[in-house]
């Protein structure tokens, strides 16, 4: 197993952003101390808080290098070549989702169609990972995911999820959004407004049914629509489309831009697929991306968080 390493501008910034966590913390607990007794007056109906606000901080401090540790051990366990970035926080002002120009269809500013895009805007430096479909239900990714704590998306088909609901519902436990992908994953060109009708909405009814929330994110199959599918889409309560700017496998990553490279806000797209379907796992796969996005000063951000 390859040992991690994070150069010396990894653990400066790591540094800073750590002290200045400690100096804000520092700083509540001064102006919330009263008097001399280093107590912290409770909320209504609370016992006071005993520990001093000093030991509160320490205590914070310790978790904080605890956590750390605990993603260098994970990198390592899982063979990385350095340790994930972290990525900054959710913004609080969500960017403005348009669609892509080239990406419109007839009439999709005046229906107000949901907008079909393939990098959030931001100046975050972050990609985005979402995987589709749902037919490999592979474990190790589960832990490796929930060991590094790297968000991604689930854009979900009704066929391939129904012989293991459970697996999903793991996911969605940890975090994860699950989206719509269709029942069927079928050509959504090559079907009738109604048939798409019943493909996007079928698959609504079916995540809310089984995960108990109804999606906002929808994928069509191969990226492939037409104005039916938006309109479609959004008779059945989806708000956004979006695709990817890259695709990453176990052995390869392919681009749509000409630069071959990646962009902040960049989305990236990948499948639930093993040995069957591709030369190696989806750890494997994983290994990939992240050794990628990391070297290149990539985080990996929540898509839901900029949306």
């Amino acid at each position: 197993m390859r040992a991690v390493v994070q150069n010396d501008k990894s653990r400066a910034s790591g540094g800073v952003r750590f002290g200045l966590a400690v100096l804000t913390l520092a700083a509540i607990a001064s102006g919330c101390a009263q008097g001399d007794s280093g107590r912290i007056p409770p909320a209504g109906g609370q016992q006071p808080l005993d520990a001093p606000p000093a030991r509160a901080l320490d205590s914070y401090a310790s978790k904080l290098r605890a956590a750390h540790a605990a993603r260098i051990v994970a990198a390592q366990r899982w063979g990385l070549r350095r340790v994930p970035l972290t990525a900054p926080p959710a913004p609080a002002k969500k960017p403005r989702i348009r669609t892509r120009e080239g990406f419109e269809v007839e009439g999709h500013r005046r229906r107000n169609l949901p907008p079909v895009f393939t990098t959030v805007p931001t100046r975050d430096k972050v990609v985005f990972l979402t995987v589709d479909d749902g037919a490999e239900k592979d474990q190790a990714f589960l832990r490796m995911m929930s060991e590094l704590k790297i968000p991604y998306s689930a854009f979900l088909s009704g066929y391939l999820i129904k012989d293991d609901y459970r697996y999903f519902e793991k996911m969605q436990d940890a975090g994860v959004v699950l989206n719509n992908h269709t029942l069927r994953h079928r050509y959504m060109p090559g079907l009738s407004y109604r048939a798409q009708k019943r493909e996007i909405c079928g698959m609504q009814r079916l995540i809310e049914k089984r995960y108990g929330k109804r999606p906002a994110l929808f994928r069509p199959p191969f990226g492939s629509y037409d104005r039916a599918t938006l309109r479609a889409a959004k008779a059945c309560g989806i708000e956004y489309v979006p695709l990817w700017n890259e695709e990453v496998f176990a052995d390869r990553w392919e681009y749509r831009e000409w630069d071959r490279k990646l962009h902040p806000g960049d989305i990236v797209l990948t499948h639930f697929r093993g040995r069957a379907q591709w030369p190696g796992t989806m750890p494997d796969m994983i290994r990939r991306f992240l050794n990628k996005v990391t070297a290149e000063g990539y985080a990996v951000g929540r898509l839901e968080d900029y949306l």
